[in-house]
């Protein structure tokens, strides 16, 4: 049944991006200065989880990797490298100039000094860039020579929404790609590329098809988790057709394990304040941060923890109600 495993993972960047073309066209035309050796303007891409953010960053940048000579790029996710050190170390050791480096105990300085040395030009991909503790790392990034940024996140309101004027003023000048959840005929074609790239002929119908994008309700990443694991129960069973009898019973299963991927990236102090919230079951933002800062040896300021907890909303991993001084948040069921 399987031709290809690799395409039924959500990481995989397929050699077409169907339904972006727009999009695609208007970054490689923000990025087109770096094939004349010129510095390209940063770019901000913002979305909803599953609209393909991550993966339209990636396949703009591999396209233009094989384009043009001179091209490094590196990818970091904010969520679980939320320091300015451990986000210039992704990047350099990503640039292939991290081999000596430590991630903890060389300075930072060190790690910026190799990506100014860098001859080639570097793009750096910085997801979840609105968790990121501290807005000066934007800023310290945006004046590295031969680097352009590519900065991710759901919700550009909350993004500015917490970020110093400064950082904000620059980055309101990038060009920005806003993304919006699939249409179900987009997810039903997006499907069926992985299908017929990584499974054998004629072992899914129609039918499945669509109950799989009807489903996960324009969210890719939910789309194609529900196709692995419903691929993998017919294998299972040893059935030699999948069909929606195989979907049906790992509907919940495909979820649990979004929500178990999510929580797997979370840093430190993100998971922190999942795990007390979750513990609570519900709990009011006053004794939410009351016992974080009991546990946390060194507990980020508050306006660094909301972002935080912004993040956990938008991937479902909590909800909250109410008004600031009366917020309260709840563990969210996968």
């Amino acid at each position: 049944m399987i031709q290809n495993a690799r395409v039924l993972k959500e990481d995989w960047v397929p050699q077409e991006l169907r339904h972006r073309e727009g999009h695609l066209q208007h970054l490689s035309g923000e990025l087109k200065p770096i094939a004349h050796g010129l510095g390209a303007e940063s770019i901000l891409i913002t979305g909803p989880s599953g609209a393909g953010k991550t993966t339209i960053a990636k396949y703009i940048v591999r396209q233009l990797e094989q384009e043009v000579l001179g091209i490094r790029w590196g990818y970091v996710n904010a969520i679980s490298e939320t320091s300015m050190s451990s986000i210039v170390f992704s990047l350099v050791r990503d640039a292939g100039r991290g081999n000596d480096l430590r991630a903890k105990g060389t300075p930072t300085g060190v790690m910026f000094d190799r990506l100014r040395a860098l001859d080639d030009h570097f793009v750096a991909i910085v997801d979840e860039v609105d968790v990121l503790d501290d807005d000066q790392t934007i800023q310290a990034l945006w004046e590295v020579p031969n680097l352009t940024l590519v900065l991710i996140c759901v919700d550009e309101d909350d993004f500015f929404a917490d970020l110093d004027s400064r950082v904000a003023s620059r980055i309101r000048g990038a060009a920005t790609v806003s993304l919006s959840k699939y249409h179900h005929e987009e997810l039903v074609d997006i499907l069926w590329s992985r299908i017929d790239t990584g499974l054998a002929s004629g072992v899914v119908d129609e039918e499945t098809v669509e109950y799989i994008a009807d489903v996960a309700a324009g969210d890719a990443r939910h789309a194609i988790t529900l196709l692995r694991r419903a691929v993998r129960e017919t294998v299972e069973k040893g059935d030699e057709r999948l069909t929606v009898q195989h979907v049906v019973p790992i509907r919940e299963d495909a979820r649990e394990e979004i929500h178990e991927r999510h929580v797997d990236t979370l840093g430190t102090h993100q998971r922190h304040l999942y795990e007390i919230i979750k513990d609570a079951g519900e709990i009011g933002a006053s004794t939410l941060h009351a016992r974080y800062e009991d546990r946390v040896s060194d507990p980020r300021v508050k306006s660094t923890r909301r972002k935080y907890l912004q993040s956990l909303e938008h991937y479902s991993l909590i909800e909250s109600s109410g008004s600031t001084r009366s917020r309260r948040y709840r563990y969210s069921e996968p």
